[in-house]
């Protein structure tokens, strides 16, 4: 049976961090729905290659409406962690132990919401430091799996095992 997966994004998230998984995750049968900061907003990646209206604003949701949180990488999980109502939205999936795939720059968030201590997972480069300030173990592999609950990716040539252990994580 498919998962619901709750994606947090706004405008600059990076392009295929969000087209590729999300695919792969629509392909395995899941729901993936995304959610920023009011619902119908149009948001566009960073290199202009997609433009999306977005289905709920964060005020509609709360984070038991969902299986699993998909956080894409690029500008946009610096611009979410800024809201407390993403922090805290993203806070819950990780306590919770719910299934987090986190790309990239997306860390960026579960780092805001104090969540990664303890944790082994990867990120982008520029902010490896910042998750290992944040108290995570921090590893340069193209995919992370701790846990059995969050899996991290550092960059757009990751995606492929990035969505396989999301995908395994979502059976």
């Amino acid at each position: 049976m498919g998962k619901k997966i709750a994606t947090v994004l706004t405008n600059m998230f990076e392009d295929v961090e969000y087209t590729d998984p999300a695919k792969a995750f629509k392909d395995a049968g899941h729901e993936v729905v995304t959610i920023e900061k009011e619902k119908g907003a149009k948001v566009t990646g960073k290199n202009n290659k997609e433009s999306l209206s977005v289905d709920y604003g964060i005020d509609d949701v709360t984070p038991s409406d969902f299986d699993a949180l998909f956080i894409p990488g690029g500008f946009s999980p610096d611009q979410l962690r800024a809201d407390d109502r993403f922090v805290k939205f993203a806070k819950h999936f990780m306590d919770e132990k719910k299934p987090v795939f986190a790309i990239c720059h997306g860390p960026q968030l579960l780092i805001t919401a104090k969540t990664l201590e303890g944790r082994k997972a990867t990120g982008f480069k520029s902010i490896q430091v910042d998750m290992e300030y944040a108290g995570a173990t921090v590893v340069d592999e193209e995919v992370v799996v701790c846990q059995n609950q969050l899996v991290t990716s550092r960059q757009p040539d990751d995606i492929p095992a990035f969505n396989r252990e999301s995908l395994n994580l979502l059976k």
